[in-house]
């Protein structure tokens, strides 16, 4: 998932040439549905080390809200980068989740947000910090993931032809042998 700007991590794509499947991580804006940054990475990495390379490729001038992704982004180094571009992060911390050392401001937001569920609860955490909107984000991934599997088809589809007659294939009728034609 990668992630989004406002996002969750991402679903694997499809098989590329050498036939290993690729993971696209976005950076999106849920009030818009905007894309406004994108990595691809190898399925086998992992989603959190990608995220500070998103908000890295979204202007410094531009504003950075919230950030809302999974549990696999309670990094450090998430929050240290949500933190620099003066965002919020909207991550629900890990089940097995200890507080951290309280040396940088991520730290103590996270900190907070750790205690908030302690004593509110997940389910309360989620509604009141809003983090139902990656189900707006999930659904846009979906909708992509869905059109990568039919482009997928319709290579597939192609190479299929171009192999069964030897030819490329094209939209045009096969030439008639006929001296006289019909």
């Amino acid at each position: 998932m990668g992630c989004k700007a406002d996002g969750e991590p991402c679903r694997a794509i499809g098989p590329s040439d050498n036939g290993e499947r690729r993971k696209v991580h976005l950076a999106m804006d849920p009030a818009t549905s905007d894309i406004r940054a994108v990595e691809f990475t190898p399925s086998r990495d992992g989603d959190s080390p990608v995220l500070p390379d998103l908000l890295s490729q979204i202007l410094e001038d531009e504003q950075i809200g919230t950030v809302t992704a999974d549990g696999a982004y309670d990094t450090r180094r998430c929050h240290k980068a949500i933190t620099d571009r003066q965002g919020t992060a909207i991550i629900p911390i890990r089940r097995n989740g200890r507080l951290w050392k309280e040396d940088c401001p991520a730290a103590r937001a996270r900190n907070d947000t750790l205690r908030a569920t302690g004593y509110y609860g997940r389910a309360f955490w989620k509604r009141w910090t809003g983090y139902h909107a990656r189900s707006r984000i999930a659904a846009k991934m979906r909708g992509l993931k869905s059109f990568g599997e039919r482009i997928m088809a319709v290579r597939h589809c192609l190479s299929d032809r171009w192999r069964s007659n030897g030819s490329p294939p094209t939209d045009r009728p096969p030439k008639s042998t006929s001296a006289f034609p019909s």
